[in-house]
């Protein structure tokens, strides 16, 4: 072989190693929840049970605390187009199931994303009691607060007589 043969072969070796490792990073679809089956919802109909609407739709994502129970189906699709940086949602749906206060099936509701607001499935935040607030901020007001003889007949801690 040719010097020059073996070093164009070089090159390719490597633009194609090169070419399936950045590959690797490229974007990705992703599908969050419950994937709504058309045909399982037309089955839940008006009068239903809710051990039928378990049977054919399964367990549902959440269920409301107060009033009339509704369950909540939902399932968001999003798109990476680089690994390792954030998703953009491309479609959220929720399937609501409504009942009546004799529990069975009043209505079956589809919403889409122009329906409401996008949400996010897994919050990597934690909340605080901060009031997002810097920490010497926080001591130079509490020092700034500070009553060290009760002043007003509170308790020299403070902050010590708030919701009385």
């Amino acid at each position: 072989m040719s010097r020059r043969l073996v070093s164009a072969l070089a090159r390719l070796a490597v633009i194609g190693v090169l070419g399936a490792g950045v590959s690797g990073c490229i974007g990705e679809d992703l599908r969050h929840g419950y994937q709504i089956d058309q045909n399982a919802v037309a089955q839940v109909k008006p009068g239903s049970s809710p051990e039928q609407v378990l049977q054919i739709l399964g367990t549902p994502s959440t269920v409301s605390t107060v009033g009339n129970k509704s369950w909540y189906y939902i399932s968001q699709n999003t798109r990476r187009t680089v690994m390792f940086l954030g998703e953009q949602v491309e479609d959220q749906r929720v399937v609501a199931v409504y009942f009546t206060p004799g529990f069975k099936v009043e209505r079956v509701a589809l919403y889409g994303l122009q329906d409401g607001r996008i949400f996010d499935f897994i919050d990597r935040t934690t909340p605080t009691s901060g009031q997002d607030r810097a920490f010497l901020s926080q001591l130079f007001r509490g020092l700034t607060r500070y009553e060290p003889f009760g002043g007003s007949g509170g308790s020299p801690v403070p902050g010590a007589n708030r919701g009385l």
